[in-house]
């Protein structure tokens, strides 16, 4: 029997290409949208927030991105990262299933956020860009970037959710160590902030308020700065397949192939950077391995959301995009799974939910926590809790197994530590967190906010 608990792969093994589901998506993608003018989006228009290089990332048909040797140098720090058998908690379950997690807590800053931080600083270091403008939610993404910024020498502002600026300050701290400038969102600085504040002066922020202030500095910026974004878009998508792609090979060395791949979903991108490669095996190498993107009930974007065409943020300058949303206008509830709060979703990741290629599952936070101090207890990782949704239902399902007497195989990534969540463990703990669902009546609401769009 064997009794192996992690498959290590060597740097050898990094992978020299992304994957790029567009080439094997089973409906054709959707129109990106000028928020201006409702018509497609010219690369000129893109090119106001993104360098062109990664535009041509976001529409390529190739199904293999070559990755730059400078951004597999920086890769080499932590990459490839460990998979685990988690024995120990199959032990705790008493279930036949076979457990196993890609852990992207080894990364420099504690999760999966720096494999598209790395290539974006790099591409846009490349095209000469001076200084980037970005989002956090819970900071993950920022500290990544600003990692990246910081290797490729290129200046940053980093727009923090209000709400995860007050509950985490040291990921602010983490940035400010890297070279960042990091703002509390909204702020004063941007009319899109002032405008928000003068509605509430209180306002605790949201994901889609603080890319709309990002947004508005790069693009009134004269050029100097592009906007670099965390999740959501295709470039980004890919560049997170690393994960999957070397899952893939260590599953190999486990001489076992998941019967199901689960991820937590905010705007997509570890999802899909574990799921698109099995994906990719379902497509075309006739597997039917079950994919299943996990949210929590507060933020119930696949779940509960339209699928429709709506804004990328909350004032109406990102694109429009097709994807499942809760309206721009979503302000959720402060859970402490910050990077889950966002009113949309990858647009690829939508229309593989819409089409039945991938399940969605909305779980509550107290459930999540519960599983998160199950798993610490067995596993000895503290998760982040955003990855604690993908460890509630792989426990869920696990059980499931016990219940049905099946030994299925299954997969999760666990997609960052939570050493910078302490609060949110310690007001689960003191019996302070609460459950919370989104009102139905709140996204009916939203959805009256939707941009009206008539295709040819």
């Amino acid at each position: 029997m064997n009794e192996q608990t992690k498959y290590v792969l060597d740097e050898a093994h990094l992978p020299e290409a992304w994957y790029n589901i567009n080439a094997d998506m089973p409906v054709p993608p959707q129109p990106v949208l000028n928020p201006q003018t409702l018509e497609p989006v010219t690369p000129e228009f893109l090119n106001v927030l993104f360098p062109m290089n990664l535009i041509g990332q976001e529409v390529s048909p190739d199904r293999w991105i070559e990755i730059p040797e400078p951004v597999r140098e920086v890769y080499k720090l932590w990459r490839p990262t460990p998979l685990f058998r988690a024995r120990r908690l199959e032990l705790v379950l008493d279930t036949p299933a076979h457990i196993y997690y890609k852990y992207e807590g080894v990364s420099p800053v504690g999760s999966h956020k720096p494999n598209t931080a790395v290539p974006q600083a790099f591409y846009n270091k490349e095209a000469g860009t001076q200084a980037l403008t970005t989002e956090t939610g819970a900071g993950q993404w920022g500290s990544a970037l600003a990692m990246a910024c910081n290797f490729f020498d290129i200046d940053l502002e980093v727009y923090m959710v209000k709400v995860s600026y007050q509950q985490k300050p040291y990921r602010r701290v983490i940035m400010e160590t890297y070279g960042a400038e990091v703002f509390p969102s909204p702020t004063e600085k941007t009319a899109v902030g002032r405008q928000i504040l003068a509605q509430d002066a209180n306002s605790p922020g949201s994901l889609g308020i603080a890319i709309s202030e990002a947004v508005e500095v790069a693009a009134t910026s004269g050029g100097t700065k592009k906007y670099s974004l965390g999740s959501v878009l295709n470039h980004v998508l890919l560049h997170q397949t690393v994960i999957g792609l070397e899952a893939l090979d260590q599953m190999e060395m486990a001489d076992e192939y998941p019967d199901m791949v689960i991820g937590c979903t905010g705007g997509g991108s570890n999802f899909a950077g574990l799921a698109y490669p099995f994906l990719h095996q379902n497509f075309t190498n006739g597997k039917s391995t079950r994919v299943i993107a996990v949210e929590p009930t507060s933020c119930p974007t696949l779940t509960r959301g339209h699928y429709t065409f709506d804004y990328g943020d909350t004032a109406g300058m990102a694109p429009i995009v097709k994807m499942h949303t809760l309206g721009r206008n979503f302000v959720p509830a402060g859970i402490h799974a910050g990077g889950l709060r966002y009113h949309g979703m990858s647009p690829s990741l939508s229309a593989l939910v819409h089409n039945g290629d991938i399940e969605a599952q909305a779980v509550n936070q107290l459930a999540t926590f519960e599983a998160a101090i199950q798993f610490a207890k067995a596993e000895g990782i503290v998760a982040a809790p955003e990855s604690a949704h993908a460890i509630r239902v792989a426990i869920d399902e696990a059980l499931h197994c016990k219940e049905a007497g099946d030994k299925k195989v299954i997969l999760f990534n666990l997609s960052g530590h939570g050493h910078f969540d302490m609060g949110a463990y310690n007001d689960f703990l003191q019996g302070k967190l609460q459950d919370y669902e989104y009102p139905a009546e709140a996204v009916e609401a939203a959805m009256a906010q939707l941009p009206e769009i008539e295709l040819a």
